[in-house]
């Protein structure tokens, strides 16, 4: 088995809620707009800056004060399978379960109420605002493709939510890697993060056995490799780090850890969590970031210093509200 797949049938196990359905289709547009339904998927007033966004045991968004997570949550009302917000816009995946599974991308205000929704093939996996709220990212997982040994691959979407235009699928976008122009059946992306300029992205993508971190161009729709070993990339609010998990063992248990990387001379720096972490960190800060494990939400400092500290219990999709 090779490391992709046995990366791929891990998440896949992890994402599902309650087992995939098998047979899932391929059939979702990959580079056409799709029209817009609006509609309400929730009320409540907990979106404003200061907030520590995340998602309850129970399915449900919720927030806490950043300077206060022991704080008892004020609830929103709005399920979702993985949630992400950025000025004043959010992201709501909801998985659908049936004999074929399908997830619905849900647009969200300020107020949390729907504005757009999206139908995709698969189950929610990952999902990602830009800071100013244009751009939302999301992956899924899918079955199907023919070149996917292990049954599952990951399709990532791009919304404009200014333009209204969809990318349901960015597997095609043109990709250099390691200098060169590369073209393969196999090419996988997911986790993706979005630079201040809503233009910039960073993202995993993995081919051949391999996993890369890209760096993508929206407008000029192009990506292009920068290391090998580095997946779900978070970008740092100044735009010059990323965290991002880095395969260290092929031991389910120990399998991840995670690092900071300075763009500017591509050094690597350990964090001081030393425990496995599956997941695409959030920046509550310049100088911290959060991430769920075992079924909380823990953060540590991005630099290397420090030890991980519990933020709230029983959740995930941490996302702070600036």
């Amino acid at each position: 088995m090779t490391p992709v797949r046995r990366l791929l049938v891990l998440l896949a196990a992890l994402a599902v809620l309650g087992g995939a359905a098998a047979g899932y289709a391929a059939w979702a547009a990959r580079r056409d707009p799709v029209p817009a339904q609006t509609g309400q998927a929730g009320q409540g007033g907990v979106l404003r800056p200061g907030q520590l966004m995340f998602r309850t045991a129970a399915g449900r968004v919720a927030g806490v004060p950043l300077g206060d997570t022991s704080a008892a949550p004020t609830g929103s009302g709005l399920a979702c399978d993985r949630f992400s917000t950025g000025g004043g816009t959010s992201i709501c995946l909801v998985a659908r379960p049936g004999p074929v599974a399908t997830t619905h991308a849900v647009i969200l205000d300020r107020s949390m109420r729907e504005t757009r929704r999206l139908k995709l093939a698969g189950i929610p996996n990952r999902a990602r605002m830009s800071q100013s709220g244009r751009m939302a990212s999301w992956t899924v997982f899918v079955t199907g493709d023919s070149y996917s040994e292990g049954g599952f691959s990951t399709w990532t979407g791009i919304l404009d939510t200014r333009t209204g235009y969809a990318v349901t699928n960015i597997e095609d976008i043109p990709l250099t890697l390691n200098g060169r122009r590369y073209h393969a059946a196999d090419v996988n992306y997911w986790g993706v993060t979005f630079a201040a300029d809503d233009n910039r992205f960073y993202a995993t993508v993995a081919t051949k056995g391999k996993t890369y971190l890209v760096e993508g161009d929206y407008g000029r729709w192009q990506a292009r490799t920068l290391r090998e070993n580095a997946e779900c990339p978070s970008l740092s609010p100044d735009g010059t780090r990323l965290v991002f998990k880095k395969r260290v063992s092929d031991d389910p248990d120990r399998m991840w850890r995670l690092h900071l990387l300075d763009l500017a001379t591509m050094r690597e720096t350990p964090l001081a969590e030393p425990a496995s972490v599956d997941d695409q960190v959030v920046w509550l800060d310049e100088r911290t970031v959060a991430y769920a494990r075992g079924g909380d939400v823990w953060s540590v400092p991005a630099d290397g210093s420090g030890a991980p500290a519990p933020l709230v219990r029983g959740a995930s999709s941490p996302v702070a509200v600036r």
